[in-house]
């Protein structure tokens, strides 16, 4: 089985799944986000980010194949490149840390040690890069996939709470702790990166 992580880039963002393409719950405000998901332009805002993004910033996102099959990506930024982050209770992200904004696996894909990989790609880019840490926001009450990721599955994979807040803690892992991962982690890491699955409704927080 041949397996490799590639950057994102506008030629191979159609490989990230349909609804996954056209959302762009972090890469919008909450108002302009509504806006796009009503006029029908939300895949176009979602490309003209990752073309923003690729410009000013560099990399922002990996794409895993599987015998050149996509089966998950990941999308992260630093706080500026995401409107949304502002929008929670618990922002600003911190300023030597990148934003995990979303990820995700395909079913049937988990399990064989792609999301520790994945997660350890993204490490090492940022690493050289000089930030020392990811930072997510996390849901506490989590039900459902969104893009929101689940406060606990955060913490299973090596999150720390860094503010505490009943829905949206803000959480934080440093980044040469993923660096010495160990299977241990997989199966948190599937719950994790399973977790997103379906667009959510965008409504403000």
């Amino acid at each position: 089985m041949g397996r490799r992580l590639v950057p994102l880039t506008l030629d191979n963002l159609p490989d990230l799944p349909d609804r996954c393409r056209s959302c762009v719950f972090w890469e919008l405000d909450p108002v302009s986000g509504e806006a796009a998901v009503r006029a029908g332009g939300a895949e176009a805002q979602k490309e003209a980010w990752v073309s923003t993004a690729l410009l000013e910033w560099g990399s922002c996102g990996r794409v895993v194949y599987v015998d050149d099959r996509p089966v998950g990506f990941v999308l992260y930024a630093p706080p500026a490149y995401v409107p949304r982050s502002t929008a929670f209770p618990t922002s600003p992200v911190s300023p030597d840390a990148v934003q995990l904004m979303t990820a995700w696996i395909m079913p049937g894909f988990q399990g064989q040690g792609l999301g520790r990989v994945m997660v350890q790609t993204v490490a090492k880019d940022l690493l050289r890069r000089d930030f020392k840490a990811i930072e997510a926001f996390g849901d506490a009450r989590w039900r459902e996939p969104a893009c929101v990721l689940p406060a606990d599955h955060l913490l299973a994979v090596g999150f720390k709470t860094v503010r505490p807040h009943p829905r949206y803690p803000r959480m934080r892992l440093e980044l040469r702790t993923t660096l010495s991962w160990k299977e241990d982690v997989e199966h948190a890491l599937d719950r994790l990166l399973g977790a997103v699955k379906k667009e959510p409704a965008l409504r403000p927080l």
